[in-house]
């Protein structure tokens, strides 16, 4: 499996520099980095080709469980797979997150491996091992 490009949207330029690592190392994809919801709605607008978004929960202006609202609501880039990445581990943050349409869920810290699994599995259930 192999994507080419990937949003990742969370609040830390700490951690968009250990996402935007571990991806460019295992996937070697161009990574667009947006600091919150609003942002991400705007970058997605400009990248059309984005294969997966990498959503933070607790973020200023909009914040990620809002912006799955909105990309629900809306019905824009919902085809575009979404795995939760947060420091948030409560039950109901996964469960409502999953339920507005996100596939997945890590809990911050992770090891690379954990995530590199978690989209492995996304894109080998979708019936291929190439990113869409």
């Amino acid at each position: 499996m192999r994507l080419k490009k990937v949003l990742i949207v969370d609040d830390s330029e700490l951690v968009h520099k250990m996402h935007g690592l571990v991806l460019q190392r295992y996937q070697k994809c161009e990574v667009v980095h947006t600091y919150d919801g609003n942002q991400a709605l705007e970058a997605l607008n400009r990248n059309p080709d984005v294969q997966l978004i990498l959503l933070d929960i607790n973020m200023p202006v909009m914040d990620g469980l809002r912006f799955l609202e909105v990309r629900r609501q809306t019905g824009l880039f919902t085809d575009i797979p979404v795995i939760i990445i947060s420091t948030e581990g409560k039950e109901d943050d996964t469960a409502r997150g999953m339920a507005l349409g996100a596939v997945g869920y890590v809990c911050k810290p992770f090891r690379p491996a954990q995530l590199h699994a978690v989209i492995d599995g996304l894109f080998e259930s979708r019936g291929g091992s190439e990113a869409p």
